[in-house]
Parts: C-alpha cells; structure tokens; sequence
C-alpha cells in the first residue's frame, strides 16, 4: 500500500498539481535550535523585502491556490490557502513566531516559495494518506480543539481508511492529530503547487527542505515526484 496517494478523480479535475512528498524516518524533533532560528529569521527577512507592497493575490503560487479553491467551491479569501496566510501574517505583523523544528522548517521553506508544505505525524495515520474529494461524513479535529466536525462535501481533504481527516480545504487547516510535536520522529511532508512552473520550484524545495532536515534533525529522508500520472508513493 502507497504511503501517499493522490485520488483518481483528483488527478483528472487538477491537471496542473506538481507536488513533492518525503517521508521522515528517525528524526530528532526539537524546539528550534539557534542555527535553525536565524536561518528561519533571515527567510523572513528576505520574504518580506521580495514581497514589498505586492497584492498577495497576484503573486502566482498563491493566484493559482485561489483558482483551485474556487474550482471545488471553495472562497479563498475567507478560507486562504496555508502559504498565503504565513505570507499575510508576516506582511501585516512582522514575523512568523517559531513552534518546534519540523514546523518552523516546514515554514521557512513554505515563505522561501510561497507555496504549501505540510508535515503530518505519521503515528495516527492509518494505512495510506489520501488526497481525495470529502464525503461530508468524515471527521475532523481541529488544531488545538478536541471538538469533532465534518467537512462539507466536495471538499478537498486529506484523509486515512478511518476516515480520519488530516487536512481540510487542501491547504487551509490540518487537524489535531496530524501536528508534529516535540517528539514526533516520523512524518509525511507534501510540497504541492499548481502554478507554471510548479515542478520545478517544487523540486528545489523537496531538496532545501531534505538538506535542512539533515543538518537539524538527522534520520532519513526519501521523496517522490508526485503528478496526475504518478500519484502515489
């Protein structure tokens, strides 16, 4: 079984996805570090001169984020994509608070590209991660809260064969039990975008990403080029 997969019908509606997924073995998860922290520091440094006074909307990572929203119903301006909200944060406040290694790492990437990284903690994830449309009678916990609700139907999310949801929206909001904490040591990490050039910067990222892994937390990574016509891995 695939640890990752990409639903058919979502291959077909989305033609464009480009994405990138690593698996995380043996890692040693940490409050970030110093070294990591300043390189975190300056991405935002750097993000935030690049970005200026530019409409976030009419960046194409994000422009393109919006389009996929709408195709599955979806209002990207109530419900922004996950790199256009750290990108909106850092803008209007500043910075981008840390929270643990994986996360900040995750971050640091996600701003560098303006596109969604994601790193899910595989030990309550049951069988394969599916991307696929929602049912409406699935179940979601969301982050921080112990209350349980279900997505609207047609919704994109990321779910188990529990029917367990690990994201809703796509790239809007993951739950409770996917965060990666302190001593979380495996995860599931997706890059995806579905602007032009998506695969290319997609790939560049999975490689930042890998080799900051490798400094900070050690263990091991593998990853695969995902498309519509190679959607697992």
């Amino acid at each position: 079984m695939p640890s990752f997969r990409y639903d058919d019908h979502i291959c077909t509606q989305f033609p464009e996805l480009r994405a990138a997924v690593i698996l995380g073995t043996g890692l040693d998860n940490r409050i970030t570090p110093g070294a990591l922290h300043e390189r975190y520091i300056a991405q935002q440094e750097d993000t935030r001169a690049q970005v200026n006074d530019r409409s976030l909307s009419e960046i194409p990572q994000l422009a393109a984020w919006r389009t996929a929203f709408r195709r599955f119903n979806v209002n990207p301006t109530r419900y922004r994509s996950a790199p256009e909200a750290l990108l909106r944060r850092l803008t209007k406040k500043g910075e981008i608070p840390g929270i643990n290694a994986i996360v900040d790492i995750n971050n640091l990437i996600s701003i560098r590209y303006a596109i969604p990284v994601a790193a899910f903690d595989r030990r309550s994830i049951d069988g394969e991660l599916l991307v696929r449309f929602a049912h409406g009678e699935e179940q979601f916990t969301p982050l921080g809260s112990t209350s349980v609700e279900s997505p609207d139907q047609g919704e994109v999310i990321f779910v188990d064969r529990n029917d367990l949801v690990f994201a809703r929206r796509w790239c809007w909001r993951q739950s409770d039990q996917s965060a990666a904490t302190i001593d979380t040591n495996e995860v599931i990490i997706t890059i995806e975008a579905m602007h032009p050039g998506a695969e290319k910067d997609v790939q560049l990222a999975a490689k930042d990403l890998i080799e900051i892994l490798g400094v900070f937390l050690g263990g091991e990574a593998e990853w695969a080029f995902l498309s519509p016509s190679n959607p697992a891995i």
